[in-house]
């Protein structure tokens, strides 16, 4: 009887835990995404202004996301402004590799075209939970 309840608390428990884990790592993945594409945009904010000189070509985003951790040098500032601490390791893959689209690109591409960086995201083929693919967040 003990063992019989044991099996159906396990049985039960197991999927719920798998349920939990899955979500925090998209929500996880949401988070990543959401700070990279900020400091993508707080790059191209600057430049509009003025602030970041431009490259041909680049449209004002930033040439890689290296870039964003490194620093770029900013008019009227003596040290380098940094968009980003680190390059986000993908709680999907477990790296910190992502696709990468430049404004050039078309907005499904998956192959980047190297001119800038428009926009990130996940290289993940898995599924979300809503049955959504990380690859189109």
């Amino acid at each position: 009887m003990v063992t019989a309840l044991l099996a159906v608390l396990a049985a039960v428990a197991l999927p719920t835990g798998r349920f939990m884990l899955q979500r925090e790592r998209e929500w996880e993945l949401r988070l990543d995404l959401r700070l990279m594409r900020n400091a993508i945009d707080d790059h191209k904010r600057l430049a509009d202004q003025g602030m970041i000189q431009v490259n041909l070509g680049t449209e004002g985003y930033p040439k890689s996301l290296e870039d964003l951790v490194e620093g770029i040098n900013v008019v009227g500032q003596l040290t380098k402004r940094k968009f980003l601490r680190r390059i986000p390791v993908d709680p999907m893959t477990g790296k910190a590799e992502w696709g990468l689209r430049s404004y050039q690109d078309s907005s499904d591409s998956t192959s980047w075209g190297g001119q800038n960086v428009y926009d990130v995201y996940s290289v993940s083929e898995g599924k979300a939970l809503d049955g959504t693919k990380y690859k189109d967040w």
